[in-house]
This record gives structure tokens, C-alpha cells and sequence, in this order.
């Protein structure tokens, strides 16, 4: 991004410089690099937000509490376990009413949901910063 003063300039816009002058809105686009430097508009890189989930203010050097991210992140994962299981939920009642069998791929398709969150839990309880906490959160396998 441009910026004028420290200031950040909007590409397209009307602007000022320190000693009043004027500016056209196409002037930023039409200038040379020598132009913008003698009035002096320089070019920084935009910043990369760091993630608001895992930081405060997008700010990578102030993580949000690790312990408060773990207690969240692991009700979520037990939140998406639970509505991945509901979907069959039904098999197990008819099993416990009527004594009807579970499908076995049904049972499996259980089983790897409930082993997928006890391993994230496992995992996410493991982590020892908001950076490992993030590796984690970024491996999911909930299966189809």
C-alpha cells in the first residue's frame, strides 16, 4: 500500500500532500516511482492478518490465551462429533428397542468419528502453543 506521512493512501482518491498540494484521483497510478518518492509516498507491504481465532487485533505477537483456546476448540470439536453422530443416532436406538443390528458400516463410520475426536482432544490438550494448537486444528479427518 501507498502511504503518505505514515498515512495510508486510497488508490483513486483525491489527496493531499504535506505542503497542500493536490492531487488528482488517477495521479497515484499515472505517477513515476520518482514522482511519488519526491513528495514522499512510499510502498509498503500489506500486512498479513495473523487469524482473530488465535489472536488478539490480528496481531501474531499477541496470541489469545492458550488455555481459554484449548477449553473452546475442544467443546467445538465435541459439538461437530455430536452432530456428525446424531445423523445415526437412530441405529443405536433401534438397536437398544428392538435388538435390530447396527450396519457395519454404520458402526464403523461411529467409531471413526468418536476416534477422531479422542484423538483431537488428545492432540489439542498435547499443545504447548497457539502455533502447534493451529497444526492441529488444521488436520481434521471426520471422514465422508
Amino acid at each position: 500500500m501507498f502511504l503518505l506521512n505514515g498515512q495510508p493512501l486510497q488508490e483513486g482518491t483525491v489527496f493531499k500532500d504535506a505542503e497542500g498540494n493536490t492531487y488528482p484521483p488517477n495521479w497515484l497510478n499515472q505517477s513515476t516511482e520518482e514522482q511519488k518518492t519526491a513528495i514522499g509516498i512510499t510502498w509498503v507491504v500489506d500486512p498479513i492478518r495473523a487469524d482473530d481465532r488465535f489472536y488478539w487485533d490480528g496481531d501474531v505477537n499477541n496470541p489469545k490465551d492458550l488455555d481459554g483456546l484449548k477449553t473452546q476448540f475442544i467443546k467445538q470439536i465435541k459439538y461437530t462429533a455430536g452432530a456428525l453422530l446424531s445423523q445415526t443416532d437412530w441405529y443405536v436406538i433401534r438397536k437398544a428397542e428392538r435388538n435390530i443390528e447396527i450396519p457395519a458400516e454404520i458402526a464403523l463410520k461411529r467409531t471413526q468419528i468418536v476416534t477422531e475426536s479422542n484423538r483431537l482432544e488428545t492432540d489439542i490438550n498435547a499443545t504447548t502453543s497457539v502455533e502447534s494448537l493451529i497444526e492441529v486444528l488444521n488436520i481434521q479427518n471426520w471422514g465422508e
